[in-house]
């Protein structure tokens, strides 16, 4: 599919997961070409969003629309080139990284000089060169990281959604990922959407959407937005909110 310029809309999205409305009337613009936060504490309903744009959960009410250069696009058309790496481990313990990216090759049914090509940018970006015959099950928590994203990323979408894929790793391979999303963004066109409860990564997306309760408090550019609430951090903003829900 020789598609460009993906870009999402999420407009009043209402879902109710058992007792729980995770998200109540949610509106989201996703641009094009660009590495967009979704950040919010948890249960705020950052991976119930995502769920829906991968076409896991079904809406109760709202929609989401696909778009490219040319028009909207369905999400059928569209589905094969959206990559998802979910919050949870989903590699094999018992496979290496070569393993792994074999198998990724053979569910993609990639030819054989794409995946050489794909193979060698990847395991370069991520510097994971040295290590393709260690098991996932020895690997470091950053190194892990690393393995699903480009597990991810070896069938080249269009669409990158990352679920917390920092959560619970070390501040220096957190740096780390976020430097191999930036090299991926210079290198390929790709619209990138990461979730994190990590206020301080707030600062490192070039737009922002703050999710608070199933519902969207604002969207925009990092500075732009602490500037407009007079705040050093988004904990702050977080905070104002916060405060506004208690009062009576």
């Amino acid at each position: 599919m020789n598609t460009s310029g993906v870009s999402l809309k999420v407009t009043g999205l209402f879902k109710k997961l058992r007792q729980t409305q995770a998200l109540q009337g949610l509106d989201m613009t996703f641009e094009s070409g660009l590495i967009h936060g979704i950040i919010g504490p948890e249960g705020a309903g950052k991976t119930t969003l995502l769920r829906h744009l991968m076409g896991l959960l079904h809406a109760d009410r709202g929609e989401i629309q696909y778009r490219r250069q040319d028009g909207d696009i369905s999400f059928s058309e569209l589905r094969q080139n959206i990559a998802y790496m979910p919050q949870t481990q989903s590699l094999y313990p018992e496979l290496s990284i070569h393993e792994h990216l074999e198998f990724f090759r053979t569910l993609y049914q990639l030819s054989d000089q794409d995946y050489a090509e794909r193979r060698r940018a990847l395991l370069q970006m991520s510097r994971l060169e040295e290590f393709t015959e260690r098991l996932a099950s020895e690997l470091s928590g950053g190194m892990y990281k690393k393995l699903g994203l480009i597990c991810s990323l070896l069938a080249s979408p269009l669409v990158l959604l990352l679920d917390e894929p920092t959560n619970g790793v070390d501040p220096l391979s957190r740096r780390d990922f976020w430097q191999l999303l930036y090299d991926l963004q210079k290198s390929e066109d790709i619209l990138i959407l990461v979730t994190t409860s990590y206020m301080d990564e707030a600062l490192k997306c070039q737009k922002v959407h703050l999710l608070f309760d199933g519902k969207t408090l604002l969207e925009g550019q990092p500075d732009a937005i602490l500037q407009q609430k007079k705040c050093k951090s988004f904990d702050e903003v977080f905070l104002q909110y916060d405060a506004l829900e208690e009062s009576p």
